[in-house]
């Protein structure tokens, strides 16, 4: 019967690899370390070709630098962000091979669908901009951040605890969240609409085995679907560091 096949895992089990041995390296660490052995790769082959004309690998990396310059830096950081695209850039092809993953034959799981790989990126930005606001502003960056300017006295007792949550604790945190919600919520349809296909083909019932056309077509829809959504994921990520950076450098209100 359909019901009997049709048994969607627990989400625990999605999201949860056995380890290959080494205690704590299981499928998650593997992709976490493929995706920064692809990130230096990447750059390597990049910048080790001195043909004239750029190769395949160039004008991808070339491509890229040149939006997150363009694109992100200047457009939320202003010149003195240009320090900070090396980070940038390394941050969004990290992201982006944790991302596909998800689509990778054998692997079929997104890194940053485990909340520790955003979390640990999100620590490392929150760290960053805060080192980069006390370098730039000195002690006197707290106060800046969260006492905007003009504020009526009676009202700080309210503003600055609102301040001083949204600016060091709500940032890093939704930043994670984002990503991880995002990629675990890809995860899940794809596993569903494919746990929905082997159901019906596996069904007992002849004429519902045509009907399994339909959630694979689903299926590979998201598929696609999931490929954008790593690079957008990757790219929004990015952007929000960038924005967080760029407010420790020219704090506004």
């Amino acid at each position: 019967m359909l019901e009997a096949a049709l048994k969607f895992p627990p989400i625990g089990e999605l999201v949860k690899w056995p380890a290959f041995g080494l205690p704590g390296f299981n499928k998650v660490a593997l992709i976490c370390v493929l995706a920064t052995v692809f990130t230096a790769g990447l750059f390597f082959w990049a910048g080790m070709s001195k043909t004239l004309v750029p190769n395949t690998v160039q004008n991808i990396v070339e491509s890229v630098v040149e939006f997150i310059t363009d694109g992100v830096i200047l457009q939320t950081m202003g010149q003195e962000g240009m320090k900070y695209l090396w980070y940038l850039t390394s941050l969004f092809f990290f992201i982006f091979f944790c991302n596909i993953f998800e689509i990778i034959p054998f692997m079929q799981f997104p890194a940053s669908a485990r909340m520790a790989i955003p979390l640990l990126l999100a620590v490392i930005t929150w760290v960053m901009y805060i080192v980069v606001g006390l370098k730039k502003h000195g002690i006197s960056y707290v106060s800046k951040s969260v006492k905007p300017p003009g504020v009526p006295f009676a009202l700080l007792f309210l503003i600055i605890p609102i301040e001083l949550l949204s600016t060091f604790i709500v940032r890093p945190f939704s930043l994670a969240v984002r990503l991880f919600a995002n990629m675990l919520a890809g995860h899940l349809l794809l596993v569903t609409f494919a746990v929905l296909t082997g159901a019906l083909l596996g069904s007992s019932i002849v004429f519902l085995k045509p009907v399994a056309i339909l959630p694979l077509a689903m299926d590979i829809a998201i598929t696609g679907f999931e490929a954008f959504v790593a690079i957008l994921q990757a790219f929004i990520f990015t952007i929000l560091t960038a924005v967080y950076l760029g407010s420790s450098i020219h704090i506004e209100h």
